[in-house]
């Protein structure tokens, strides 16, 4: 999916599988030194970072407890899908400056 920072593409997040997730920036956004690094946790002095679980940075975008439940539950997405509820839940209206779209087609 792509990552967006007040509606510019910042760079992009994968899911391997459930146990291995890569952001990248995106190229044209990492070498201008103006835009900020989208997260403390994941400064621009790399380019690409690897987790074995979703980064808390974007796990934190994700609702909690019974809004979680509901959420899963009228989307049909499994509880335990964190990159899926992120897809399906952060498109348009996030706290903060990030937003998230599926990747466009080549």
């Amino acid at each position: 999916m792509e990552i967006y920072r007040n509606g510019e593409l910042a760079g992009e997040l994968v899911e391997l599988s459930r146990k291995q997730y890569v952001f990248t920036y995106d190229t044209g956004y990492f070498n201008d030194a103006s835009k900020p690094a989208i997260s403390l946790t994941m400064p621009k002095s790399q380019m690409t970072y690897e987790s074995e679980y979703l980064f808390p940075f974007f796990f934190n975008l994700l609702s909690e407890g019974v809004n979680r439940k509901l959420q899963c539950t009228q989307l049909r997405i499994d509880e335990a899908d964190d990159f899926g509820l992120l897809m399906a839940t952060a498109q348009y209206d996030t706290i903060g400056a990030i937003t998230v779209k599926p990747e466009r087609e080549a």
